[in-house]
């Protein structure tokens, strides 16, 4: 009986010994390369509505829950203030321009007023030359007593005059010419008056359209709390937009788990929503930190009793899911998900070997 028994156990040790053999060569080549975690949900960028204007909402034109396309109307704030602001801007543009044209007529009057004021100094610079060769003329007949002293005088006050004249004229040309140029910075003021009435009427068309409220992505509507009736203020959040055809996956792994944790590196996906049904999904990025290092008040663990505690490193996944699946996998969701990091294996050859230098 001993003999058998002896056999026995041994065949039962041998076993266990080849089972344990098995069992640690899979866990070396392949099952300490799967890295699991039950602390995963689905998530989704979900968009805030709110508006940017104050005033009375005429109508919400969604539910709660419904599917809303990318553009689509959601809210419509009574728009007739920013109407009636329109409609003053379209006015103030309106009164401008008519300026500005007043003002072009006007500097066309002026720059005839110069032409004509420069013909007249024309005139009296002749007369002020012919005046001038006359008296120069006469001087020597009168010192020689061919003419008389009186017509001398008279030419000499015709000179003076001509000359009075010519300034005058002239005078009269600078004024003109002054005229000219002040008229022309009144159009320009007022075509920077057009610009400004312009821009403000471009303000108030954009509070004007900022009273219908669109969706800025398709999804769903989801925290509805705005009614038709209520006054709402700039920022106050109105709905929310859950992009359902956007979700993804966020796995918080421990710190033990990512050492290999890669974009690209596969994983498979386990809803609770779903039992029995699993999802395919891909890697696309590691947090660049624990999640205990973005929270609001970070951990000081400088202190005489600190205690070791594992952290984990958010790891955000796509998950590939049909139009049917999507109904169901909605942000919040509890998932399982368990990462292939085969693929970067040999990055942890290559770090073992650099240590070995």
């Amino acid at each position: 009986m001993a003999v058998p028994l002896k056999k026995a156990g041994m065949a039962v040790l041998a076993v266990a010994l080849v089972a344990a053999l098995v069992t640690y060569v899979y866990y070396d080549r392949h099952g300490r390369y799967f890295q699991d975690t039950n602390d995963a949900t689905i998530q989704a960028d979900q968009v805030s509505i709110s508006s940017k204007l104050a005033g009375y909402v005429r109508a919400v034109a969604v539910d709660d829950n419904q599917q809303v396309a990318e553009g689509a109307l959601l809210i419509e704030i009574d728009p007739t203030d920013y109407q009636t602001k329109v409609a003053a801007a379209d006015a103030a543009i309106a009164s401008a321009v008519e300026a500005e044209n007043a003002a072009k007529f006007s500097h066309a009057e002026a720059l005839a007023g110069v032409e004509t004021a420069r013909a007249q100094l024309r005139a009296a610079k002749a007369n002020f030359d012919y005046a001038s060769r006359e008296l120069a003329r006469y001087q020597p007949l009168v010192a020689a007593g061919i003419q008389s002293a009186s017509a001398l005088s008279q030419l000499t006050a015709n000179c003076d005059r001509a000359n009075a004249e010519m300034a005058s004229a002239r005078a009269a040309q600078s004024q003109a010419e002054q005229h000219v140029e002040s008229i022309a910075a009144q159009g320009a003021q007022l075509a920077a008056e057009i610009d400004v009435a312009r821009v403000q009427r471009q303000a108030a068309s954009n509070d004007l359209n900022a009273t219908r409220l669109i969706a800025p992505v398709a999804g769903r509507v989801a925290n509805r709390s705005v009614r038709a009736g209520q006054f709402v203020q700039p920022g106050m959040r109105l709905m929310t937009i859950v992009p359902s055809q956007d979700i993804y996956v966020v796995a918080n792994f421990k710190e033990t788990q990512v050492g290999l944790m890669r974009p690209g590196l596969q994983a498979t996906i386990r809803v609770d929503a779903l039992p029995g049904v699993e999802f395919r999904g891909e890697v696309t990025s590691v947090t660049p930190g624990t999640g205990a290092n973005f929270s609001l008040i970070p951990p000081q663990n400088a202190t005489g009793n600190f205690t070791k505690i594992i952290q984990r490193v958010p790891v955000r996944i796509h998950i590939e899911a049909g139009p049917a699946a999507r109904r169901v996998l909605v942000p919040g969701l509890s998932l399982d998900v368990e990462v292939d990091t085969r693929a970067a294996s040999d990055e942890l050859d290559a770090m073992r070997k650099e240590q070995e230098r």
